[in-house]
């Protein structure tokens, strides 16, 4: 195995005129971190032994795989060290034989096709799936009759991406973003190349399959002439595309967005006329702010038009936020490529933090635009014997504004099935 430097390299991550000798060993990253303890590390002790110059034991250890790479640690540390950043050098020097084989696969079937997809849809299938689950639509709802999900449109204003997993197993949960985008008037387009959401490639440790993920998409949605990236309900696409073009320096004649932050500008437009009164049994509701959208990428602006969101949609009185929240919140631990990673002991002690505070609103519902806290989420539920549901924001988008079909409440429970 490779062995590195560490110390030269947090040597590095100090902010001008710091030095670790001013360090307290206050212990807030650790404390705040919940891979504490797994595989006998934790991230104050990561330090401390790159500082000793450690460098064998820390090339060999497990736990850079435990590590979600959530930033929280470097949130809450007075000097700004970021043990992520040591994380994703000691994960590329991994062997690739020896690093998880869950991961790895992923990154491999995104490589193989323009699709860039983690779950191997071809561009062809790809296309073809959209077209069978829009005419499933149309035929079973005349109110869709002319409903449309363009391809490769040329200069269309936005540009959507998708995470596989919907065209892969659920093809039926793209049908409610598609009536939102068609509610408000939005000019968009998927495209046949590029499309994918995920990127487990950025979690290999792998920089040059990164980047090759990243441009993938950026030159299909330059190509397209789209004005507006807009990143679907999933975490990390869009720290993965828009870190990407910072880091490797690509042009990107286009804006990144969250479709989170659309929501919210829609509803307080008035395009979106959402309310909680089908909320009539008073169902309480909690979020999970995904750690790659908000502390990693957009921070409190995004944070804030989630909760406007979830509050219009389910009724002031009925949510209830976890503590910590925001920027503070806890990772679930279904990040980082964790969820990939076939470590599933150490990944629900991991969440075992996330559970406590889901259970802690005692909230019927989990809300999230995530798809890997969505399943790490629903996960823990059941290992931990917990009796919540994890829901998209579309759905219940959706569900308020009365266009919901029977075959997109896979995530509802059975008291809003027949709303």
């Amino acid at each position: 195995m490779p062995v590195i430097d560490f110390k030269a390299k947090a040597d590095e991550l100090l902010p001008d005129g710091a030095s670790y000798d001013s360090c307290l060993a206050c212990g807030l990253c650790s404390s705040g971190c919940p891979a504490s303890g797994l595989e006998g590390m934790d991230p104050r002790r990561f330090i401390r032994m790159a500082v000793l110059g450690l460098n064998e034991e820390l090339s060999n250890t497990p736990w850079i795989w435990t590590c979600t790479q959530c930033k929280r640690c470097a949130h809450v540390c007075p000097m700004n060290i970021d043990v992520s950043v040591l994380v994703g050098l000691a994960r590329g020097l991994w062997p690739q034989e020896k690093k998880p084989s869950g991961i790895v696969r992923s990154c491999e079937a995104q490589m193989r096709s323009d699709s860039t997809s983690a779950m191997g849809v071809m561009p062809e299938d790809f296309v073809e799936i959209v077209e069978e689950t829009l005419e499933e639509i149309r035929a079973s709802d005349p109110r869709f009759a002319d409903l449309q999900a363009p391809v490769d449109k040329e200069g269309a204003h936005f540009f959507i991406n998708q995470n596989s997993r919907e065209p892969a197993v659920e093809p039926e949960e793209m049908g409610p973003l598609w009536k939102v985008l068609d509610y408000v008037g939005a000019d968009w387009t998927y495209s046949s190349s590029g499309w994918a959401a995920e990127n487990f490639c950025m979690f290999t440790g792998d920089d040059n399959a990164w980047r090759a993920m990243v441009e993938k998409r950026v030159d299909a949605i330059n190509r397209l002439g789209c004005k507006v990236w807009i990143n679907t309900e999933c975490g990390h696409s869009f720290y993965t595309l828009w870190k990407g073009v910072e880091r490797f320096g690509l042009t990107a004649n286009f804006e990144p967005a969250s479709l989170v932050t659309y929501y919210a500008k829609w509803i307080r437009e008035g395009k979106l006329p959402v309310n909680s009164d089908w909320n009539t049994r008073g169902l309480k509701f909690t979020l999970q702010d995904p750690c790659q959208l908000i502390r990693k990428s957009i921070g409190d602006p995004a944070a804030d038009d989630l909760r406007f969101v979830v509050r219009t949609l389910v009724g002031e009185d009925n949510f209830i936020d976890m503590q910590p929240n925001r920027n503070a919140n806890y990772c679930c631990g279904g990040g980082g490529g964790f969820l990939q990673a076939g470590m599933n002991e150490q990944r629900r002690a991991y969440g075992k933090r996330k559970y406590d505070q889901i259970i802690a609103t005692d909230a019927s519902y989990v809300m999230t635009p995530c798809h890997n806290c969505h399943s790490q989420m629903e996960d823990l539920g059941h290992h931990y014997g917990g009796s919540y549901h994890v829901v998209h924001f579309w759905t219940l988008i959706c569900l308020s504004l009365g266009l919901l079909a029977d075959t997109e409440r896979k995530y509802l429970g059975p008291e809003l099935q027949d709303i």
